[in-house]
């Protein structure tokens, strides 16, 4: 048996895997976020761990058995989060979360210190990411910054709970700007940037590798019959792709969650931070992967639907399985900005085109298209990186979508691939990596992508004719950006 344990930023999710690859049980425990200040969000990660101590209580006591043969366990996360931590350990405040963009100024003087930034880490500064929160703290809460002894990611610091290790994968400190993610080794540059040094760093292993035991109290408290194995994780989205079996040269899949995400799994390191592409190690040995990042994608739809007062499903009944031709409107789905390929976090969306004609359901398959030009936006990125996706899988609460999916090949000009199972999550990644810690065997034997149900490829036609509306889109955005 193994586990895989997923921080989110929502809840902490658990399941248990058994040697056949499957998942027998699971449990979610909710979490809150804390906006004291627009732009800010934070999270206590005291309530990380009471939340995983009651997850995984709920499971030793629904499942005594399996969790009493659990050998490996993995650990997936948000990512980006910092946690500063004092000589002993401790929290020194709450951790900053991924989506706080307080340190938009930091990004700027960052870039500054270090033009080589973007080499270095693949990515460009954003608020997102972890060295900038630090360049703030030390700006604007000088006593903490010079009390922190240890920088953690957040499901590192749930490591540390687990084990009393500090250990950080390839994967999730990619996201941190600290990390060489070519040589897959920390930065001194770019620590030296932001005022750190390794010292407050933790140790860097594989995603597969082992990295620490559960403590005896804790292996004690779950009726483990030995000191399961924790692996090194990986990243949330890195984690879903080991779930997903995206861990050979040339993977790819589309994420239709709240936003949408265009990852494809190379064979080595291929930057293109000018285009606001990530550039990551993937949490397996000699794998890397770029991702694209529409930031509002079933989030569109979803705001759709409430401004509409009809619920999604109405409003998708409404449209053929495979429009004739392109809504008359076009949409801009900058809801909360854009990441790839603009980073521009002040850009807002927009309708363009209405007249006294316009229906409902133009509207709506207005918006449909304005997130699959978004994430050609991110395709194109991609390929400006030396990076070629012939096909793909569709993942995510908008793959249910037939019409999503059809515009979506359409408007890539790749085949998309329906699935029969693509909804593991970051949890089964993470028990996957888990065993793999335990039993060194191949991850491409273990690792296996679900059934693919279909294969949607795009229709000549309509395909020439969002071309001629891609040109429309993108000169809508040089248009409206800088508009308040």
């Amino acid at each position: 048996m193994y586990l895989g344990i997923d921080l989110g930023t929502s809840g902490i999710k658990a399941v248990l895997v058994d040697d056949a690859d499957k998942v027998c049980a699971s449990h979610t425990e909710p979490l809150d976020i804390s906006r004291p200040h627009p732009g800010w969000s934070e999270q206590n990660p005291e309530d990380w761990w009471q939340a995983t101590l009651r997850t995984l209580d709920a499971l030793a006591a629904s499942h005594p058995a399996e969790m009493a043969a659990v050998r490996g366990i993995g650990l997936s996360g948000q990512m980006h989060g910092a946690v500063l931590l004092d000589g002993t350990g401790a929290p020194l405040r709450p951790a900053i979360l991924w989506n706080d963009t307080r340190s938009e100024a930091e990004c700027r003087e960052l870039e500054a210190a270090l033009p080589s930034l973007g080499q270095i880490s693949g990515n460009p500064a954003m608020p997102g990411f972890t060295a900038p929160k630090l360049m703030w703290v030390r700006k604007h809460e000088p006593a903490i910054f010079t009390a922190t002894a240890k920088v953690l990611l957040p499901k590192a610091y749930l490591r540390y709970r687990l084990t009393g290790e500090m250990i950080e994968e390839m994967s999730d400190a990619s996201g941190t700007l600290w990390l060489d993610v070519g040589a897959r080794a920390w930065s001194d540059a770019a620590l030296a940037a932001t005022s750190l040094t390794r010292a407050h760093m933790p140790h860097l292993v594989e995603g597969s590798a082992p990295a620490g035991h559960l403590t005896d109290a804790l292996t004690r408290r779950w009726g483990m019959a030995t000191a399961p194995v924790l692996a090194g994780g990986a990243g949330d989205n890195a984690a879903g792709a080991v779930g997903l079996g995206a861990i050979r040269p040339g993977s790819a899949f589309v994420s239709l969650g709240t936003s949408g995400v265009l990852w494809a799994t190379t064979d080595r390191f291929r930057p293109n931070p000018e285009a606001a592409v990530h550039a990551f190690c993937h949490a397996l040995p000699g794998l890397w992967h770029q991702m694209g990042v529409t930031l509002s994608a079933a989030a569109s739809l979803a705001w759709w639907s409430e401004v509409a007062q009809e619920k999604e499903a109405s409003l998708l009944q409404a449209l053929p399985e495979v429009p004739a031709a392109p809504s008359p409107v076009t949409f801009l789905p900058y809801l909360s900005g854009e990441r790839t390929p603009h980073n521009d976090g002040r850009i807002r969306g927009a309708f363009i085109g209405l007249s006294q004609d316009t229906s409902r359901a133009a509207l709506t398959q207005a918006v449909l298209e304005g997130v699959a030009f978004s994430f050609r936006d991110c395709l194109d990125a991609l390929r400006s990186a030396g990076t070629v996706v012939t096909e793909a899988d569709v993942i995510g609460g908008g793959s249910r979508s037939g019409t999503w999916i059809a515009i979506l090949a359409s408007v890539l000009g790749i085949t998309l691939h329906r699935l029969a199972d693509g909804e593991h999550g970051g949890a089964f990644g993470a028990a996957r990596l888990g065993r793999l810690a335990v039993t060194g065997e191949d991850p491409q034997a273990l690792c296996q992508p679900p059934r693919r149900l279909a294969a949607v490829a795009p229709v000549p036609e309509l395909q020439r004719a969002y071309e001629t509306r891609l040109t429309r889109y993108r000169a809508l955005y040089k248009a409206l950006s800088g508009v308040e």
